[in-house]
């Protein structure tokens, strides 16, 4: 007679310092930097201030760790799934402009980009949390200069990639705030549009 033992998978317990991260992460964008007290970091990731001086020095190096954790996360997050989705390179480029605009319509054009928000919150002379946006902001550049690059025999020779894909930039950061602004995607769907106009002339 034989038996037959049962494995079970556990769940992945998330530890306190990345329970700390998610909290910070969450309630700066949610309600911004300076607004989001020390005490509400802790209340949402149900940590002590003890476990909070244990792995952070300040709410400030906790900015730090978040502003960290969305240049690692922007691989699997924003640009996997664009790749996933499209066929060529400027089809992935509209597909990763899509899922902002997913984001705007499903929090009635409430969402804001994390960090355009830190960006325009934090003051400049804070030069190591502007280092770190200014970072994310060039890993998001480069990912979409990469995959225009994909489909570079389509441009025109003289096209200036690099400063392309900060302009796709610019198009999403000033389309998501004018759309949450107005709590209306049109200003959004109206910046994407002249986008592609413009590259259907680059590679026309």
């Amino acid at each position: 007679m034989s038996s037959t033992r049962r494995t079970r998978t556990q769940p992945r317990q998330i530890d306190t310092r990345d329970r700390i991260i998610e909290a910070g992460r969450h309630l700066f964008w949610e309600r911004g930097y300076s607004a989001t007290g020390l005490a509400d970091i802790l209340d949402r990731a149900g940590a002590r201030s003890g476990s909070f001086y244990h792995f952070f020095r300040s709410k400030e190096d906790l900015l730090h760790a978040v502003l960290d954790l969305y240049v690692q996360a922007l691989q699997p997050v924003i640009i996997d799934p664009a790749i996933r989705a499209g066929n060529d390179g400027i089809t992935r480029v509209f597909a990763i402009l899509d899922g902002y605009r997913r984001s705007l319509i499903d929090t009635n054009c409430t969402y804001g980009c994390p960090i355009g928000r830190l960006a325009l919150e934090i003051e400049p002379s804070n030069a190591a949390a502007m280092d770190l946006i200014a970072k994310n902001f060039a890993s998001w550049t480069t990912a979409v200069e990469g995959l225009l690059l994909q489909e570079r025999e389509r441009f025109r020779p003289e096209t200036d990639f690099r400063g392309l894909a900060q302009f796709v930039l610019t198009v999403m950061e000033g389309g998501v705030m004018q759309a949450r602004a107005r709590r209306d995607i049109e200003p959004f769907d109206a910046s994407v549009h002249q986008l592609r106009q413009y590259l259907a002339l680059l590679t026309g």
